[in-house]
């Protein structure tokens, strides 16, 4: 008999939670998209999520699976994600050089972003792409594009916010006309760009405060990033495209930490792997205690609904609508779904040529013989307090 749980010998991000976050709910309270968080990790992948038995016909063999909680931030539901996002991109990525470009905001406007995380986030998404729109019209003139994926965190779970953008070396010019665009080693000058986003973010943050009134209680900070040089970050071009679709692979689905980089629980402390970018990418450990471990993890807890992932100009849906303005060697949408329709691929069969899972295979004889018998239903909480039903969950 197998149970299909995630279990392992080292600490885990559950295990933190479990330990620390009675003590983090006294010390620094959540907020109720925290505490959901923190129970939706809790519970992942346990009978409180309900799940189904599986018996093989073959060797009478009894598999019990439970379901994932599928939440965002939960290091356990990320990677079947991540492979089906990548597999849909390639379909659609641009047959060209792409260059990887990396916007960062000082640590001055933490404050700012910790005040209204969507305003905040949103404004660095319009930012970032209103400097890249500009930049390809200027300097090329064409209608780029940019896949946009946010992050928020440093290795040390610090808030760091930072826009990844992976932008294709192609653009559709004022002619309607496609074009190559770009030189050997880099896109863009890096130090007009920064200084342009610079402007642009730095424009519409004391506009949104101004409006709220809350531009004079932020003038500090506003004053410390103005004085602060802005760098933008410039990798020189990728590649083929299979390499940019797996270079960027890295950076969407992740979250502020992994399991494999928790190392072990001591007494009040959480001990984890952090890669030191100032010393040439030396990984190091870093001790932290429990409850401040867990707070730094909740700084990074996107608002419910918010898209961290974007895409712009020519990579936007919009661009595969009309046969006219579809890139030569990527098929339209009418194309794609006729294709789709004459390839038809079962969704296990896809997941097990993407991962190579098969949930019908049995793990004991190996023969594709695993079949759902029983459904194990979700144990449903009672409406409450959601700290109180987080501590109860602890116990």
């Amino acid at each position: 008999m197998l149970f299909m749980q995630n279990k392992s010998s080292k600490a885990n991000l559950s295990d933190v939670v479990r330990r620390f976050a009675k003590q983090l709910i006294k010390d620094h309270p959540p907020n109720p998209q925290q505490v959901k968080v923190l129970l939706n990790i809790i519970r992942c992948r346990t009978a409180q999520m309900g799940g189904h038995e599986d018996v093989c016909h073959n060797c009478g063999e009894k598999r019990y699976s439970y379901n994932s909680c599928g939440d965002r931030h939960c290091p356990v539901c990320l990677a079947t994600k991540q492979a089906l996002w990548i597999d849909d991109l390639e379909k659609t990525a641009f047959p060209v050089k792409h260059f990887h470009i990396v916007f960062t905001l000082p640590h001055a406007l933490n404050n700012i972003c910790l005040y209204d995380k969507s305003m905040f986030y949103s404004i660095f998404f319009s930012a970032v792409w209103r400097t890249l729109h500009s930049f390809g019209y200027t300097h090329y003139g064409a209608e780029t594009g940019a896949i946009a994926v946010l992050h928020s965190w440093g290795q040390n779970l610090c808030l760091h916010p930072h826009i990844h953008c992976i932008v294709p070396a192609a653009g559709y010019s004022i002619r309607g006309k496609w074009k190559n665009i770009g030189h050997e080693k880099y896109l863009y000058p890096v130090k007009q760009l920064s200084a342009t986003f610079k402007g642009k973010f730095m424009d519409s943050i004391r506009r949104q405060l101004n409006q709220r009134g809350m531009l004079n209680e932020f003038a500090h900070s506003i004053g410390q990033a103005y004085q602060t040089p802005w760098v933008v970050f410039s990798e020189s071009s990728l590649a083929d495209v299979k390499h940019v679709i797996g270079y960027l692979g890295q950076y969407t689905h992740r979250i502020a930490i992994s399991n494999k980089r928790i190392l072990s629980i001591d007494n009040d402390r959480v001990n984890f792997l952090t890669r030191d970018y100032r010393d040439q990418g030396m990984e190091k450990t870093v001790s932290l205690q429990g409850t401040e471990f867990l707070r730094r993890f909740l700084l990074h807890v996107f608002p419910k609904g918010f898209v961290r992932i974007r895409r712009y100009g020519i990579y936007n849906a919009r661009f595969y609508r009309s046969g006219d303005q579809c890139y030569p060697g990527i098929p339209n949408k009418v194309t794609r779904q006729t294709e789709s329709r004459i390839i038809s691929e079962t969704r296990t069969e896809r997941m097990e040529r993407l991962t190579g899972f098969n949930p019908g295979k049995c793990p004991k004889c190996g023969q594709l013989t695993m079949q759902s018998v029983r459904e194990i239903p979700r144990i449903r909480s009672p409406a409450t307090h959601l700290p109180s039903l987080l501590v109860a969950s602890l116990l």
